[in-house]
């Protein structure tokens, strides 16, 4: 792959600590990688892309967050199909119900995902953890 993107939305930076090391191990396999926060960037800007990363916190009952993520979710879910994605974020409970949901819906839209599942991480993730983004990242970049 030559050109992809990691999309991510953050509210306590655990999510964006997570989308940096994404970042970091996408550069590695991926020499025109983008970093953006989901509040700068459009669906479309995605749809070119034969991959791309999004992370998330889980929010409320287990859902994405609802005012920016879950409505460009919504758009990319359309256009999916056929694409090499990896799912990445952080919750403080439950048991990531959200990201099987949101893997799910992308499975269900002929997405394919990086290492068969979303990446998961309760709270702040440690230095093991950011190497399983960065590996993330890597794996991506390798599709």
């Amino acid at each position: 792959m030559t050109k992809s993107m990691v999309v991510y939305w953050s509210q306590t930076g655990n999510t964006e600590a997570m989308a940096n090391a994404v970042a970091e191990g996408l550069k590695e396999t991926c020499p025109e990688c983008e970093l953006k926060a989901v509040s700068e960037v459009t669906p479309e800007e995605l749809k070119d892309l034969a991959g791309f990363a999004l992370g998330c916190p889980a929010m409320g009952d287990e859902v994405l967050e609802e005012t920016e993520m879950q409505p460009f979710v919504d758009e990319v879910v359309q256009f999916v199909g056929g694409k090499n994605v990896a799912l990445f974020g952080s919750y403080g409970w439950g048991d990531g119900q959200w990201m099987r949901d949101w893997q799910a819906s992308f499975e269900a839209a002929g997405a394919s995902i990086v290492n068969g599942e979303g990446l998961i991480c309760n709270d702040m993730p440690d230095d093991d953890m950011l190497e399983q983004c960065r590996d993330l990242g890597r794996n991506l970049g390798l599709k």
